[in-house]
């Protein structure tokens, strides 16, 4: 009676291990699947991050370009400045010593002279010549 339960039974295994096996096949051909359409997916998201990368560098370039150039252009008005600053030291010292000349002219020939006032200003250059009034930014003060 043993012989015909292994019999019976190994018939009966052979559809449960076809069934198994089909169940197998089955669920391999899906992971395979599957993992085409995970490295479809993600070779896609390294070209979309790749076309990214490449837009934000171009952008750096431009910012980089821009930033030369204002740059450049602080460096002239700078200079600029300099130049006008010293010939003001210059030309106030040359006012303070004819109105010294004057003066001693005055002194000498008894003659009154109108001698004009050094404005502060002049005497003082880093003191700004009008009065500080807001600055006021736009949305676009940025944009070029």
């Amino acid at each position: 009676m043993m012989q015909q339960q292994q019999v019976s039974s190994g018939s009966e295994g052979d559809a449960k291990y076809a069934n198994i096996d089909e169940r197998k096949r089955k669920r391999m051909i899906s992971n395979r699947e599957s993992a085409r359409r995970s490295r479809m997916r993600k070779q896609q998201h390294l070209g979309e991050l790749i076309k990214e990368a490449a837009k934000l560098q171009a952008e750096n370039a431009e910012i980089e370009t821009r930033i030369t150039s204002a740059t450049k252009m602080y460096i002239g008005v700078e200079s600029e400045n300099n130049v006008l600053r010293a010939q003001v030291t210059e030309l106030t010292d040359r006012l303070r010593s004819l109105n010294s000349v004057l003066e001693i002219v005055e002194e000498v020939s008894g003659l009154a002279m109108d001698i004009p006032e050094i404005p502060e200003n002049l005497l003082e250059p880093w003191q700004l010549p009008c009065p500080v009034q807001p600055i006021i930014a736009s949305s676009n003060v940025f944009e070029w």
